[in-house]
């Protein structure tokens, strides 16, 4: 199956090696058990402290849920297929210090199709060829300087009706999940997450 690949639990642990190729698994690692959803403020000093952090491996093609340094997840994902880079219209995949900056389609059907951001109402059906931004959004926001324009460039992870080409490079820029994983991920992950795309 080519770079279609799975990934076992990883709870306290070093990531597992791939197991069976086609479905990609998340993990329940303690949602209920004192890790909270939102960020912890220290008022007097006005940081916010985030529970989670994502990365993001471009050669690897695959995206790290991250809690106090250890890994608690991979997901395999798709980057652009235009390779890396920053400019204006060039279809790439921006690296470097970013944040959640908007969350969209909380409550939205699995495979709910968005334009503009914008719920159509419409249900993927798996008879489209276009390039579908489906089920949920996370909007990013660059944090470097060259990556700035990264929410002018409307960068999102976010959910897609090419599900095969996961685990390659396939998009024309954003990050593109398995609709079912982002689904898993969105709630963990509150506005200003800190994200981090590495080549």
């Amino acid at each position: 199956m080519g770079n279609r690949r799975s990934w076992s639990v990883l709870i306290n642990s070093t990531p597992t090696a791939p197991v069976a190729p086609t479905i990609a698994t998340w993990y329940c690692f303690g949602m209920g058990a004192g890790i909270s959803n939102e960020p912890d403020i220290e008022s007097n000093r006005g940081i916010v402290e985030h529970p989670f952090a994502l990365r993001i491996v471009v050669h690897r093609q695959e995206l790290e849920v991250r809690h106090g340094g250890e890994i608690r997840a991979i997901f395999p994902v798709s980057t652009s297929k235009f390779g890396i880079g920053f400019e204006e219209g060039s279809f790439q995949t921006p690296t470097g210090r970013f944040v959640i900056a908007d969350k969209i389609g909380d409550g939205a059907p699995l495979g709910a199709i968005f334009r503009g951001r914008i719920p159509t109402g419409e249900v993927f059906s798996g008879e489209s060829a276009d390039d579908l931004i489906l089920t949920r959004i996370l909007r990013l926001a660059g944090r470097d300087p060259e990556n700035l324009n990264t929410w002018d460039r409307y960068i999102y992870i976010h959910g897609t009706n090419q599900e095969d080409a996961i685990g390659t490079p396939a998009s024309h820029g954003c990050v593109r999940m398995r609709n079912a994983d982002i689904v898993s991920l969105f709630p963990m992950v509150p506005i200003e997450t800190p994200v981090s795309i590495l080549a």
